[in-house]
């Protein structure tokens, strides 16, 4: 019994033993699998992990736009311009500020129960399942949270993350978007990050770009085409058009192929970037985001293009091409009006005529009378003497024509001035100097004249050097200032620099009466020319060497104008003076400022009188003169020759001749003029007497090296000249 009591024992202690091993078999699988899932569990949320999204605060404050804006010293905006490249974005756009039927239109769309879900929309990943398996195409179940998370982090949404882990990503991600962010700020940030067409970030970039609106101004036919844009934003018309009609659920629909067509089409214009500054906001704005507020006014900004404008049409492209304009108020030295060019017929348009660098013409003559009164020289009613003059200089002789080519012989300073005459201010510029007229015209700003005066040489008289618009209408502002000079300013914040003498103000006021005087100009411009104005304005004309340039420059007491007509690319123009180039334009602007306040003639400042003067021989009509105190006169006379002294005047020492070897060499003769008092004075050349000095001989020299002598009764050398003959 006990040895079947024991076989049992047995029996049940084996079966314990393998009931233990099976036990302990079961819960290690149990223990594995547990340790399995844990596993898996920390690789899928490793490989599903979303990358860390910044705050809604963080990106608003790095938002930066790429664009910049000018706006005019009273707000108005004159001008945009694109400075970063990388997209086209405007300024953040806040909520409030897009069109309610713009977001209902949006989020209905792309995201309809986008208020009620928690960054995962279940039902439309239900719908997607559902699709799938009955293999028809399933539609997207991105939600706008998705989106706007895939915006913040562009590696959830690159190319080919379309699987399942991928999907994931972007699933955490709204969670965690949405654990932060407010709906109203999830909306508002998809709004301004979606991409709508070509590089058109953002509803405000899309709004301006394909309607020419503000969000705020967006209509519901304007939402829906947005809307249809969004899912493929390079769709063609056609496609945009038929996914509008989708969206907009509507029967007849056909509208929306032209107004697919007009939002797609290139020539859609930005009808709130009125583009009135191109050249200023190309040179201001030079940081995407920037705003600048200038000193323009957008009224006299305007009426300045139209006034070019329209004299350019009128001129037609085979005259002239490009123009330039510039406004400034004397007393500030704010510029009002900043036109550096118009487009039109340019073939250089984006080219800024206002501040490039163009020969002056005889726009520099003013600052030249002006150093020449100041300094006792002249007078408005000293005699110049307008006949040809040839004088020698390193390059060889330079001989100073006027732009009519005739000479009107005896001239007043004030007739001279106001009728542009060349000789005369090139023999002004012998009175004054070459270097001191250089270093006069760099304190009136011409920064341009970074040579000495050798450089230049006489020509500096009649504009040689070249000069900007802007420059040019700073100088002349000196002038309405009674020659004191300052910075101009382009922008408000702009700082202001107390004036600085440049000339005396009894010096700028005399040239400026001459400039403004319209019977002085009368002999070069006639009775009624453009210059000729129904209140006082002081103006001068310049055209440049072989009419590449035509300027025209003026000032009022408040006002000073300056217009540049020419073509940017070098070349002549045809049949164009500066009274017929620039000073129309001139004319318009002075007219429109002028239009409600005509300012008066300045009043003489203290030290400048006036006389009664005449004329002997008639040279010109008697007048009232104005004088530097003391130095008037009430009888002027052209000096006599006896007085002058005896020189040579032709040939000029260093000329160069050559023989014709065509035309007989007795043919062949050089004529010796003499001027001043040269009676009893004789003419040797070399060591051959020519005879007496008033006879007028001409001189028939073999080739070679020629020293001609005038010599007075006593036998003394009066003046000589050498010469060459080939």
């Amino acid at each position: 019994m006990w040895a079947r009591f024991g076989t049992l024992d047995a029996r049940i202690s084996q079966w314990a033993v393998a009931t233990w091993a099976k036990l302990r078999t079961k819960q290690g699988l149990t223990l594995s699998a547990l340790a399995l899932a844990i596993l898996a569990f920390i690789v899928i949320d490793y490989a599903t992990l979303p990358p860390p999204l910044p705050a809604y605060a963080h990106i608003r404050a790095a938002w930066h736009p790429s664009e910049a804006w000018l706006y005019d010293r009273n707000g108005a905006l004159i001008d945009s311009a694109r400075v970063d490249f990388t997209a086209r974005r405007l300024g953040w756009t806040p909520l409030d500020q897009i069109s309610p039927v713009t977001r209902d239109t949006i989020v209905g769309v792309e995201d309809k129960r986008f208020f009620s879900h928690g960054g995962v929309d279940w039902l439309a990943l239900a719908g997607v399942a559902r699709d799938k398996a009955r293999g028809e195409r399933a539609r997207g179940a991105s939600t706008l949270s998705m989106q706007v998370a895939g915006f913040l982090a562009p590696d959830l949404a690159a190319p080919g993350k379309r699987h399942v882990w991928d999907k994931l990503r972007q699933m955490r991600a709204a969670w965690s978007l949405e654990s932060g962010w407010s709906k109203d700020q999830i909306l508002e940030a998809y709004l301004n990050l979606a991409g709508f067409r070509g590089e058109a970030q953002g509803i405000g970039a899309a709004a301006l770009g394909l309607f020419g609106k503000t969000p705020d101004a967006l209509a519901r036919d304007d939402a829906v085409l947005l809307a249809a844009l969004l899912p493929d934003p390079q769709a063609d018309p056609a496609a945009v058009a038929r996914r509008a009609c989708a969206v907009s659920h509507e029967a007849e629909c056909a509208r929306f192929a032209g107004e697919a067509a007009s939002m797609l089409g290139p020539a859609r214009s930005l009808a709130l970037d009125p583009g009135l500054a191109p050249h200023l906001s190309d040179r201001l704005l030079t940081k995407p985001g920037l705003k600048v507020t200038t000193t323009l006014d957008r009224r006299i900004q305007t009426l300045a293009i139209v006034a070019l404008k329209r004299q350019l049409q009128g001129l037609g492209g085979a005259r002239a091409r490009d123009g330039a304009a510039i406004v400034v108020d004397n007393a500030t030295g704010d510029v009002l009006a900043y036109v550096g060019g118009i487009g039109g017929a340019s073939t250089a348009a984006s080219v800024d005529g206002a501040n490039a660098y163009r020969q002056a013409g005889s726009t520099l003559k003013p600052f030249l009378y002006a150093q020449a009164i100041e300094r006792g020289y002249l007078t408005p009613a000293s005699i110049l003497d307008d006949s040809p003059v040839q004088l020698d200089t390193a390059s060889g002789l330079y001989v100073p024509q006027n732009y009519d080519r005739g000479f009107k012989g005896p001239v007043s300073a004030r007739t001279a001035l106001a009728g542009s005459l060349n000789v005369p201010a090139v023999r002004t510029l012998l009175l004054v100097g070459v270097d001191p007229f250089r270093d006069r015209l760099w304190d009136s700003g011409y920064r341009g004249l970074v040579e000495d005066g050798a450089y230049y040489g006489y020509s500096l008289a009649l504009g040689s050097a070249e000069v900007t618009l802007l420059e040019q209408a700073n100088a002349y502002r000196s002038l309405a200032q009674g020659g004191r000079w300052s910075p101009l300013r382009l922008t408000l914040d702009a700082p202001r620099e107390a004036p600085r003498a440049v000339t005396t103000p009894q010096a700028a006021w005399l040239v400026a009466d001459m400039m403004a005087d319209p019977n002085a100009r009368v002999a070069t411009f006639g009775l009624d020319s453009a210059l000729r104005l129904p209140f006082w304005a002081a103006v001068k004309t310049g055209t440049s060497k072989a009419m590449r340039d035509n300027w025209c420059i003026g000032f009022t007491q408040k006002y000073t104008v300056a217009v540049w007509v020419g073509n940017l690319e070098g070349d002549s123009m045809r049949a164009v003076s500066g009274a017929s180039g620039a000073a129309p334009v001139w004319r318009d602007i002075m007219l429109a400022l002028n239009a409600t306040e005509r300012g008066n003639p300045p009043s003489h400042p203290a030290g400048v009188e006036a006389k009664a003067i005449s004329f002997a021989n008639a040279i010109e009509q008697p007048r009232t003169e104005y004088f530097l105190t003391g130095t008037g006169q009430t009888r002027i006379a052209f000096a006599p020759p006896e007085s002058r002294r005896p020189r040579i005047t032709n040939p000029v020492s260093g000329s160069v001749y050559a023989i014709d070897p065509d035309i007989p060499p007795d043919r062949q003769r050089l004529s010796v003029d003499v001027s001043g008092a040269a009676i009893a004075h004789r003419l040797w050349l070399d060591k051959t007497d020519l005879g007496a000095a008033d006879s007028t001989p001409q001189i028939i020299a073999a080739p070679g090296i020629h020293r001609l002598r005038l010599i007075d009764v006593a036998g003394h050398v009066v003046d000589q000249v050498l010469f060459t003959i080939r």
